[in-house]
């Protein structure tokens, strides 16, 4: 089992909108309809231990479920009980055990690390610090590289890092040096604030944001190591145009993201100056939102 390939869209009512020659890099058709998979197939395959634990708000819990399964494991997911309800019942369909916590009683590295204790079997994974999670999002930077399409940029969203590390990672080992700019929620700006200060700073919570996909705490060690050195810049993005960015999506180019794979997007909405006119590339890094809150989105 492969990771499809990323959808290339090109739509011209979108560039106009963004006055920018935009690509839309959608991983919302991939398995569990998100980037993730890439990540969680390629720690399932290759880690030796029968069961795997991790924490997860969402889209790489289902998708470590479902990569499991492919292969024979079995997986634990710590999720918030703040969750989208969607993405529990996905992990749930997948076959793994969710966790219900409430983060503000306990983190979910407090939770991983109690369970862990009681499972020493089992494989600790990061959602996004783990040099295999690095390795398998590296294949969407490899797939950009060599798709022929050339652009002045790789915009994607980031929130432990994992997926821009991987898009650095694999565009580099493609020969291709086009720069990687993240696209952050301002509510939880770490990364941002971790490049202005040249080290990792943390937020002193889960940031309340839209973007559940991109509410951590800090970027992972891994992933700074690859983003100190190779990511361009990142663009902090208030809620109104993550919001902004899922509705555009839908209706100028009939793409669904959720509000995490519209940051991006949102990124361009917020900095229009800076990518005027310009060749971009905007990675939609996931579709798996609740219908309710979509519906309100794009309303």
């Amino acid at each position: 089992m492969h990771a499809k390939p990323t959808c290339f869209i090109e739509q011209p009512l979108l560039s106009d909108a963004l006055q920018a020659e935009v690509t839309v890099a959608s991983e919302a058709f991939q398995w569990t309809g998100s980037f993730k998979f890439r990540a969680a197939y390629n720690v399932a395959a290759h880690v030796p231990n029968r069961h795997i634990l991790t924490a997860s708000s969402g889209n790489f819990g289902q998708a470590l479920a479902y990569a499991c399964r492919l292969v024979g494991k079995t997986c634990t997911v710590v999720m918030p009980s703040s969750s989208a309800s969607v993405k529990i019942a996905a992990v749930r369909s997948y076959g793994g055990q969710v966790d219900l916590i409430d983060t503000n009683a306990v983190s979910r590295a407090e939770r991983v690390a109690e369970l862990a204790h009681a499972m020493p079997e089992a494989y600790v994974a990061s959602a996004y610090d783990d040099p295999l999670v690095i390795e398998g999002n590296a294949s969407l930077g490899k797939e950009i590289a060599q798709s022929g399409r050339h652009f002045d940029a790789v915009i994607a969203p980031i929130g432990g890092g994992g997926l821009c590390a991987g898009l650095i990672t694999g565009l580099r080992a493609s020969g291709s040096a086009i720069p990687v700019i993240g696209a952050e929620p301002l509510l939880g700006n770490d990364a941002a604030r971790s490049l202005r200060e040249g080290r990792i700073v943390r937020n002193e919570r889960e940031p309340d944001t839209i973007a559940d996909g991109a509410r951590t705490v800090s970027l992972g060690v891994h992933n700074w190591a690859v983003i100190e050195r190779g990511i361009a810049a990142v663009v902090e993005v208030p809620e109104d145009a993550i919001r902004a960015a899922v509705r555009l999506l839908f209706d100028r180019a009939n793409v669904k993201a959720e509000p995490t794979g519209a940051l991006a997007v949102a990124a361009l909405l917020t900095a229009p100056e800076r990518f005027r006119s310009a060749r971009v590339c905007c990675v939609v890094s996931g579709g798996n939102v609740e219908n309710r809150l979509y519906a309100s989105l794009i309303a």
